[in-house]
Order: C-alpha cells, then structure tokens, then sequence
C-alpha cells in the first residue's frame, strides 16, 4: 500500500466534494472532473487539480473513485471514449461509489480485468453528514486482496467499512440499506405527525424515541430537518427515487414482493412531480402535509 496516491475523484457533489477534501487533508495529490467547474472552485482552492473530461483524470491517477448520479452516468464515465476505460494505465484501480446496479457493478469489473486493471463497488450510507465528518459507512464488493490495498482510502473517509464478497456486491448491500431506509423515512414522518397531533412537544419526543427501540439514523438526523422545515439536500430525491427502483427490479429478477418498498417509492414518486425531486429525503412529510 502506498503512503501517497495519486487519486482520481469523478463527480463532487454533495457527498463527493467532502470525501475529496478529507483525501486532501492527509496530503493525496487528488485529480478531479466535474461538468461544472465553478462547483469544484472550493476544492480547487484546497488543492485540487480540475480536468475537462474523466480520461484526463484516469491519464493523472493510480487509482479512481466515481460518485456520480445514475447508473446511466456511470456507463458514461467508464465507457465511452473520454472515459476511465480508454484512457487508463495498466494496474490502475477503479472504485465506484456511486448507488447502481449490481449487474453494472460485475460488469465494470469485467472490463477492468480485461484492461488488466483491478475494480471495486463501493457504495456508502451516511449523508452529508456522513460525508463531512469521515463517518460513512462503505460496503465493498470485488476482489479482496484488492479491497485491503484500498481499506487505508476507505479509512480516510469511513467509519464503518465491510467487505461483502464479490463484485456487485456491495451493490447488493446497498440496496438492502435503501429498502431499510425507504420505509423507514415513512414511520419517521408518522411518528413527528402523531406526536404534533397528540399536543406533544416533538423535540422532547425524539430525546425518548432516538434512544429506544425505535432509533435509526433518520431518526436522529433527518427528523430534526422535518421539525425545522429544511429540505436541503443531503441526500436528493431524485437519486432516492432511482434507487428504490434498482432494488425493486433486482428484488423482481429474484421473484421476491416488496410491498413496503413499492408503498415507499409510489410516496416519493408523488412528491417529484410535485416538484421536490432536488429536495432532501426528509421532504417525504410534506406529503402528509401538503
């Protein structure tokens, strides 16, 4: 393992943008590509060095981590010709971080072996808060020895780091995490509505219930957002929305029903056409509202 990388880092959002700037802090040379450059100008300040298209990372970097929207966007900076792929070294190590198909998942690490270059799934839960605080929690899928040679990374920027098996995955795992989340959320929001309703002070209502049975991470993070109206983003609907769609097609190919994900989804697809689709996920109870 090396002390210093040189990093590749494709799509700084919300998320991504925190993960370069811990990589930065420990002293990694981090190569960026974003479509828009004015975004990256807090961390090009910080240090980091921005390109025009992601074969001019893969060209600077031994090894490469993608975040970026949708499995649509991933085909996109792998594959086409100003790619990872056609502009890559021999050795050079890919890591998707991005929330996609497991069978995109396998079949990017396909193609890296064919390249003779070595690939992970990496999707991570956490947020933005996660994000910030080099808390996330990352499930790993793909060859292990290649999983211990990226671990001193995943440590930079993670807190609880599971290999999970082989390529896809990580994947796997995560849509698990989504579908855990997705009705979730929805006895989150129910729960603020009963307390508001039974005359209930509903901060000293969460004091209680975060520290019970009924605790999660939404609980303690997004419910407070619902209380004081914010819907930023720290994590978007729209992104919710693609994977709660993932995993219900993955959970068809496997002849499984999932009716509370399907209720989940139907809830989140209403509030995007009603114009939340940029908002956080914690939005979810303005459909109760509204």
């Amino acid at each position: 393992m090396k002390n210093k990388w040189s990093i590749g880092f494709i799509g700084t959002g919300v998320m991504g943008a925190s993960i370069v700037k811990h990589l930065l802090k420990v002293g990694h040379e981090v190569h960026i590509y974003s479509r828009t450059k004015a975004k990256a100008e807090p961390l090009i300040e910080l240090g980091a060095k921005w390109y025009d298209a992601a074969g001019k990372v893969a060209q600077e970097s031994d090894i490469i981590f993608t975040m970026v929207g949708y499995p649509q966007d991933v085909e996109e900076v792998y594959f086409e010709e100003n790619g990872i792929f056609a502009n890559s070294k021999d050795g050079t190590i890919v890591v998707d971080m991005t929330t996609s198909q497991p069978t995109l998942a396998k079949k990017i690490a396909k193609h890296a072996k064919s390249l003779q270059m070595e690939a992970l799934d990496a999707p991570v839960s956490g947020g933005d808060v996660g994000a910030q605080n080099g808390t996330l929690s990352i499930m790993v899928g793909g060859d292990k020895e290649v999983f211990h040679k990226v671990l001193p990374l995943f440590e930079v920027f993670g807190q609880n780091i599971v290999y999970q098996g082989e390529a896809g995955a990580g994947q796997h795992t995560k849509m698990c995490n989504q579908i855990a989340i997705a009705t979730n959320m929805i006895g989150v929001c129910e729960a603020i509505l009963y307390g508001k309703k039974a005359g209930l002070e509903i901060n000293t209502v969460l004091e209680s219930i975060s520290a019970g049975a009924a605790g999660s991470w939404s609980l303690s993070n997004l419910a407070p957002r619902m209380i004081n109206g914010d819907k930023e983003p720290g994590f978007y609907i729209k992104h919710f929305i693609k994977d709660m769609r993932i995993a219900l097609e993955e959970a068809e190919l496997m002849h499984l029903e999932l009716p509370g994900l399907k209720l989940a989804k139907q809830m989140y697809d209403e509030l995007a056409a009603n114009g939340y689709a940029e908002n956080g996920t914690q939005a979810l109870i303005d459909y109760y509202t509204k």
